[in-house]
């Protein structure tokens, strides 16, 4: 997935916000959940960030065009992890491991279900 730079994104000097490569990131999952016609919140719950390593490699500036990359690194009963990396011009810049819970409306964690499962492997694998 790429994603436009605009100057929301950016400080006075043209650079990205460190925050807004989490949300880059967000963009990036939501949207491989679109593309199925669905969004991230399921029937029976949504996800939420339960750990977050981030790693900056280098800035991007105010009208880079980058490329999003998202990976599963893996699955356990009631929880994902991936790797989203961001590239421009094929030079990475930024990469988030996020680990990810599945919980109830109510906020309780709850075990992924088979068809759950099966689809997060069509979307990230």
């Amino acid at each position: 997935m790429q994603i436009r730079v605009y100057y929301e994104d950016t400080d006075m000097g043209g650079v990205v916000y460190h925050s807004n490569y989490l949300n880059f990131c967000e963009r990036a999952r939501s949207e491989a959940f679109f593309k199925k016609g669905m969004t991230p919140v399921l029937e029976n719950g949504h996800f939420v960030a339960r750990k977050v390593n981030a790693d900056f490699y280098t800035s991007a500036k105010l009208g880079d065009l980058l490329e999003m990359k998202t990976e599963l690194l893996g699955m356990k009963a009631a929880s994902f992890s991936l790797k989203q990396t961001i590239y421009r011009d094929d030079v990475k810049i930024f990469e988030l491991e996020i680990l990810l819970a599945y919980i109830t409306f109510e906020g309780k964690v709850q075990k992924l279900d088979k068809e759950s499962r099966d689809l997060l492997l069509s979307l990230f694998v």
